[in-house]
């Protein structure tokens, strides 16, 4: 495809910027939520959600992923792809609804009946936008997407403060979980303008369906392995200690998932179309895999290292007991910002069995550690995930580029300028906080801290390592203009 760099690029940017609004957006509502709701109400709800976010992975069963991937897709298996969707959402949905006394009785918490009822119609709504979402995604039409996630976004948050704001406790929270769903898939359907088919037979979607479900059972290791910690908290500690951990994790995930989440709807996309060529893969690979990192290396040792003053900050004092949880979670940042990338490109050149042996090695591994730390309460869990996660990552990477384009010198290569200049801006930060940080309250000392840390991070990678014609290469071609066939390919 034609100039697939500069629309890979602007697709990025559309992406990274509507990612920057969700982020701001995320922690926003979670400043706001927090000093308006208690660590009990949070807790309530990441019960019933560490549960349901299991039928979540099977909302789509992988399918929107495979028409993204596969090179080139019918109508008629879009449409069918679409009335899977929809069978499944209402299955899950029902499944969960029917359930509802159980998991008021596993947690020995009745309010959790109606929770549970509630959060069940999200996987109807969720159905309902899926095929429409990946059709954006496939057309490379980021800018789209950006727009309907920030808009459903912004919706479901105000409407959650505005029943906290009323007094309406957790139920703020349920809310907001089912709105986001519902106004996301009216904004894809509009963007879209596609109105699926009746559903045919022999449509060839089988192999779409092998692709999606294997994605779909590695994805169900990885959120047993990634949350049966919050089941276990909330089952034997209760909701408040769940409330904490859940907050602390909460925190750490919002640029986890956003960054990631950015870069890897578009890598993948980009990656797609070029599974066949191992030389441009690899070379796409890597800008994008620099890039990843290093906005990523700051942050981690930022949430780190200053974890109090963070904790202070975006939740407020009621929640400082959360500062060391959230401290033993940060390295967790560094550890998916390496791995995420792989799983990207695994899943672009079809290698999902890879994936799924991966996470199969992996599961046990977490899922013992949690039971080791569970007697020390949420911090000796999140000591625990966090430990096991940093050990896995070398054997990971191994794993991950054998037979690929990519080598481990090349991740090793990639990885060690970023590396390098945050420790040394981090020191220089943390210099400072001895030195200066007792004149200060959270706020201001936070902004200091961040602001050495990220600039000094900026100079280093720019200057010191030599980085900085990587991004004037990017700025050159965010700066293009494209010409009307590009226009016509991404519009496509």
């Amino acid at each position: 495809m034609k100039d697939l760099k500069e629309k890979t690029i602007r697709g990025g940017l559309a992406r990274f910027t509507a990612q920057a609004a969700d982020f701001s957006l995320r922690l926003v509502s979670l400043m706001v939520l927090a000093r308006l709701l208690d660590p009990k109400d949070f807790g309530l709800v990441g019960m019933v959600t560490a549960l349901t976010g299991v039928l979540m992975l099977f909302r789509d069963f992988g399918l929107s992923a495979a028409a993204i991937q596969h090179a080139n897709v019918t109508e008629d298996q879009l449409s069918n792809l679409f009335w899977v969707n929809i069978v499944v959402g209402i299955l899950l949905g029902l499944l969960l609804a029917a359930g509802a006394p159980v998991v008021a009785a596993f947690y020995h918490e009745p309010r959790l009946k109606a929770v549970s009822l509630a959060l069940s119609l999200s996987f109807l709504f969720n159905a309902v936008g899926i095929q429409h979402g990946a059709m954006l995604s496939r057309q490379m039409r980021f800018t789209a997407l950006a727009i309907v996630n920030t808009i459903s976004l912004v919706s479901s948050i105000a409407l959650a403060i505005g029943a906290a704001l009323a007094g309406y406790g957790y139920w703020a929270l349920v809310i907001m979980a089912v709105t986001g769903p519902f106004i996301a898939s009216v904004g894809f359907w509009i963007a879209a303008a596609w109105v699926p088919g009746l559903p045919r037979r022999r449509t060839g979607i089988r192999p779409m369906m092998r692709f999606g479900g294997t994605m779909t059972l590695n994805g169900l290791v990885i959120y047993i392995a990634s949350n049966l910690e919050k089941v276990l908290l909330g089952r034997y500690l209760g909701a408040d200690a769940l409330g904490l951990y859940g907050r602390a994790f909460q925190l750490v995930n919002i640029p986890t998932a956003n960054l990631n989440g950015a870069a890897g709807e578009v890598a993948f996309a980009a990656l797609s179309r070029i599974q066949d060529d191992g030389d441009r893969l690899r070379r796409y690979f890597l800008r994008g895999y620099s890039l990843v990192l290093a906005m990523t290396v700051p942050l981690t040792l930022l949430c780190a290292i200053f974890s109090a003053d963070v904790i202070q900050v975006f939740l407020g004092p009621k929640w400082s007991a959360a500062a060391p949880i959230f401290r033993f979670l940060a390295p967790t940042i560094l550890v998916f910002a390496v791995a995420n990338p792989l799983s990207w490109m695994l899943t672009s050149l079809g290698r999902i069995k890879r994936l799924l042996k991966m996470g199969l090695v992996i599961a046990p591994i977490m899922i013992v550690s949690y039971f080791f730390g569970l007697p020390y309460g949420p911090k000796g869990v999140a000591f625990a995930y966090s430990t096991v996660m940093v050990l896995w990552l070398f054997p990971l990477i191994t794993w991950a580029v054998h037979g690929t384009p990519i080598s481990i010198r090349d991740i090793l290569v990639t990885a060690w300028n970023p590396l390098a200049c945050g420790l040394a801006a981090a020191g220089l930060a943390f210099a400072v906080r001895l030195v200066y940080g007792h004149l200060l309250s959270p706020l201001p000392r936070l902004a200091l801290e961040t602001s050495i840390l990220l600039t000094t991070f900026a100079v280093m990678l720019l200057f010191v390592a030599g980085q900085k014609s990587l991004y004037l290469d990017l700025l050159r071609s965010l700066m293009k203009r494209p010409s009307l066939e590009d226009e016509n390919l991404v519009a496509a």
